[in-house]
């Protein structure tokens, strides 16, 4: 009987120590066999009314679970509690050994063997019996760690949160902060630059002020000069001298008259120039105001090619517009900015004219037909609008310094420099937007502007 119950009560030991039904499903079913097989030789051991041979199984069966449970490193946790069952092993082996081989021997020390047999299998379940609970304590100490580890890693978690959303906190006041600083830069870099640029304004229009009275009085007298002259050779075919001294003096008159029409056609010229001047550092109201866009542009387009008509009658070219009707009405400054679309329709305009005026000079004007096009278009809070013609474009020297003051292609007398430089400050420091240039030299040209909308 003691045989079955150390075996019996190891099997589940080992069962229930490392919980082989759910981390090893494999030898808990060879356990369960095991254990099978102790109840069938406990049963055989009664039915058999007790015979000797079936000690020596028991001997081979627990002697097999030991070297099992000694030679596979799974069950190498629970080793230091398997030893309890050697003691119990080797007494029993050692008894029924003397039992059989010096039964005489045996008999004068039986109850000592026997005490010894009943003492090594109470060893057993002592040691078990304290195994366990020493087990039961490691299994709570286990959990009351793994519990505290679950605190602590919430905690940390929780501190990790704390810190993460309070850097988060601080990243979002550095970048407003930092966004507010380049916002005070920014502004302050427009006040300066909008200071610099009243003051240059009003000296500019003081400059050209006083420079416009000189230049009047110059035109005037010029001209006055130039109708003097036609009076001065009426009268001389009115007085009584040679024929060929009258030639002469004509001849003088004629030079000098043609002289006063060199000054006032370049009177006229500087008196352009000072216009564009006082123009340009004219002061706007600053009011912006909501305006159709596509209206505006479109009105100044046909403003500027009825222009150009008005001078060639025999000019034409295609107006094509591309309007974003989702725009609106958008806040600007309507009168500055129809000054910008003055100035870029009217230099498109004389772009394809030239261009068509050299071609047919060189005998090339094939099927070129001249087209300017405006387009617009509303997208992310800003206003694009495209200016554009298959004009004569600029070279790269050329593009660098579009946008420079008293800076022109045309031929003298055709162009005062100032429009796409006053187009440029409407644009960038009237707007707060961008006016840029792309071009292919005698292919085309486009005008760039791009505005935020507030």
């Amino acid at each position: 009987m003691d045989y079955f119950l150390v075996s019996f009560f190891l099997i589940q030991y080992v069962r229930t120590s490392l919980q082989t039904a759910e981390q090893m499903p494999r030898w808990d079913t060879l356990l369960k066999y095991a254990r099978i097989f102790s109840i069938v030789l406990i049963a055989t051991f009664y039915a058999a009314d007790q015979p000797d041979w079936i000690q020596w199984i028991w001997h081979v069966f627990l002697i097999g679970i030991m070297v099992v449970l000694y030679r596979n490193d799974e069950f190498k946790p629970i080793r230091s509690m398997i030893q309890a069952v050697i003691p119990f092993i080797v007494v029993s082996v050692i008894n029924d050994f003397l039992e059989a081989v010096f039964p005489k021997f045996y008999n004068r020390y039986d109850q000592i063997l026997s005490i010894a047999t009943i003492f090594a299998f109470i060893l057993c379940f002592v040691i078990w019996f304290y195994a366990r609970k020493q087990q039961k304590v490691l299994i709570k100490e286990r959990e009351d760690r793994l519990r505290e580890e679950k605190e602590s890693k919430a905690q940390k978690e929780s501190l990790e949160y704390l810190v993460a959303e309070r850097t988060w906190e601080l990243t979002q006041q550095k970048e407003e902060l930092q966004k507010a600083i380049e916002e005070l830069k920014a502004t302050q870099n427009q006040l300066i630059q909008s200071e610099k640029m009243a003051s240059l304004g009003e000296l500019t229009a003081g400059i050209a002020h006083e420079i416009q009275n000189p230049l009047n009085f110059v035109n005037n007298f010029s001209e006055v000069s130039v109708e003097l002259c036609q009076e001065l050779e009426e009268e001389i075919d009115k007085t009584a001298i040679q024929d060929s001294e009258k030639e002469y003096i004509k001849e003088i008159i004629g030079d000098l008259s043609q002289n006063q029409q060199k000054i006032t056609h370049h009177g006229k010229r500087a008196d352009s120039i000072v216009k564009g001047m006082l123009q340009h550092s004219r002061t706007s109201s600053g009011e912006k105001e909501p305006v159709d866009i596509n209206t505006l542009a479109d009105e100044y387009m046909r403003l500027a090619y009825h222009g150009l008509r008005a001078k060639d009658k025999e000019f034409n070219a295609a107006l094509v517009t591309d309007f974003d009707s989702t725009i609106g009405t958008v806040k600007v400054l309507p009168q500055d900015l129809g000054r910008v679309f003055l100035n870029l329709f009217t230099n498109a305009f004389y772009a394809v004219a030239d261009k068509k005026r050299k071609l047919s000079e060189a005998g090339n004007l094939n099927d070129y037909k001249p087209e300017v096009k405006i387009s617009t278009k509303k997208f992310n809070n800003k206003l694009y609008i495209r200016v554009s013609d298959n004009g004569t474009g600029m070279p790269d020297h050329v593009k660098a310094k579009i946008f420079q003051p008293f800076f022109t292609t045309k031929p003298t007398g055709q162009g005062t420099g100032l429009g796409l430089s006053m187009s440029y400050d409407i644009i960038t420091n009237g707007h707060g937007g961008a006016l840029e240039v792309d071009t292919v030299e005698g292919e085309k040209t486009e005008f760039r502007i791009t505005i935020p909308i507030i």
